[in-house]
């Protein structure tokens, strides 16, 4: 698989100039932000990464799951909007959303998981 999906995720969700204002800037992170007291925020990884569809027993696709979550004091609805607009017109669906409330630390999260299939090389 060519596509390196970790920096086209991050590439498209800075891309989107209405996230990045909700966000208050380019606070878009693999696996952990450096700044754990920073809010909102968004962080991604990947869930699964796996041989989907085989031609003469070898692997023709990838099936790729991946997770944003959207961790804020406050509402993460608007992001959660962005984050779907974005994640879709790269082609991914969303197969899960659920809203979480971190109550050691009083933070809204948003854990939103996303599908999408790639042709191996």
């Amino acid at each position: 698989m060519k596509t390196d999906i970790k920096t086209e995720i991050r590439t498209a969700l800075l891309n989107n100039a209405a996230l990045v204002s909700l966000l208050g800037g380019e606070r878009v992170y693999q696996l952990a932000a450096p700044n754990a007291t920073e809010f909102p925020r968004i962080t991604f990884f990947e869930v699964d990464n796996r041989d989907f569809a085989f031609a003469d027993d070898v692997p023709i696709m990838a099936n790729v799951i991946v997770q944003v979550d959207i961790w804020s004091k406050g509402s993460t609805s608007a992001m959660a909007g962005e984050v779907d607009k974005t994640m879709k017109a790269q082609g991914w669906s969303r197969t899960s959303a659920a809203d979480l409330f971190e109550e050691d630390t009083k933070v809204y999260h948003k854990a939103l998981r996303y599908r999408r299939q790639f042709e191996e090389d």
